[in-house]
């Protein structure tokens, strides 16, 4: 018995030390070039809310266009991403011969662009556009919103997180 534990042990063992090996290593969290940045557009839209957000949540200062940036003390957006395009689509793309919908095309277009705080392109105008199939059944309404719902909601976050990389990734301004 003590030596299947062992045996265990050290498999785990050599598993993690070939994981370090290879390079492997978590996702950690971004390292921004700019300490502030101003979002103008898409005020109220899903997914400019969740980029506001997460910009935050990483120690980012964030300005909207309402926000007063002369004031003593406050850092000036060094960068500024205007959200262009933020809209959601619900395509039907399959029916029945009764002409009945069955599946359902749901999309997430974001459009952005990136500036420095003096006008240079850091960014150029940039889509991201996110699809996903829904299968529907109209006696089954109830349950296919909420699942509609959660699609968007994941594709939200993941256009949100796609524009923070491409943030991260910028060098030195």
């Amino acid at each position: 018995m003590a030596s299947a534990a062992r045996r265990h042990w050290l498999l785990t063992l050599g598993a993690g030390a070939l994981l370090a090996g290879c390079g492997f290593q978590l996702r950690q969290a971004p390292r921004f070039a700019f300490e502030a940045i101003r979002v103008d557009g898409g005020n109220g839209t899903p997914v400019t809310s969740e980029l506001r957000r997460l910009l935050a949540i990483n120690g980012l200062k964030v300005f909207t266009p309402a926000t007063p940036t002369n004031a003593e003390g406050d850092l000036a957006p060094q960068v500024v991403l205007t959200v262009l395009t933020d809209q959601r689509e619900r395509v039907a793309v399959g029916q029945t011969a009764a002409g009945q919908v069955r599946e359902l095309q749901l999309r997430t277009r974001f459009a952005f662009r990136l500036r420095s705080a003096s006008g240079r392109d850091l960014i150029g105008d940039t889509e991201l556009l996110l699809e996903r199939d829904l299968s529907f059944n109209e006696t089954i309404v109830l349950s296919k919103a909420a699942e509609e719902e959660r699609l968007y909601r994941d594709m939200i976050a993941d256009i949100a997180d796609q524009v923070l990389r491409r943030l991260a990734a910028l060098p030195a301004i």
